[in-house]
């Protein structure tokens, strides 16, 4: 039970700070680049998935919060989630970058 504690709250910490990571150009430098960026989904249930991973990290985030992370199976799905999650912000920031460079 203490390693997926430990486990969790480092994952959760890797990912907000990737998350501010990748939110650094959007402040600074020059924003004319950035106003020029237009992702297209072709179809509208591409958004679904993504809905659908962003929604079940903030039930799971809240719900590992309420109970003070003692809850091994939890935690890890909320382990999982935040690493799908991440691997899609990192997908979608090296496809703005592209765009911009």
């Amino acid at each position: 039970m203490k390693v997926s504690k430990v486990v969790t709250k480092i994952v959760l910490r890797v990912f907000i700070i990737l998350l501010v990571a990748a939110m650094v150009p959007l402040f600074q430098g020059d924003q004319s680049k950035l106003q020029h960026i237009y992702l297209t989904f072709h179809y509208s249930w591409q958004l679904v998935f993504p809905a659908i991973i962003i929604i079940s990290f903030f039930f799971l985030l809240i719900a590992c919060g309420r109970k003070k992370f003692n809850e091994p199976e939890m935690n890890w799905l909320l382990v999982v989630n935040t690493i799908v999650l991440l691997v899609y912000v990192i997908a979608i920031s090296i496809k703005v970058m592209h765009m911009i460079g």
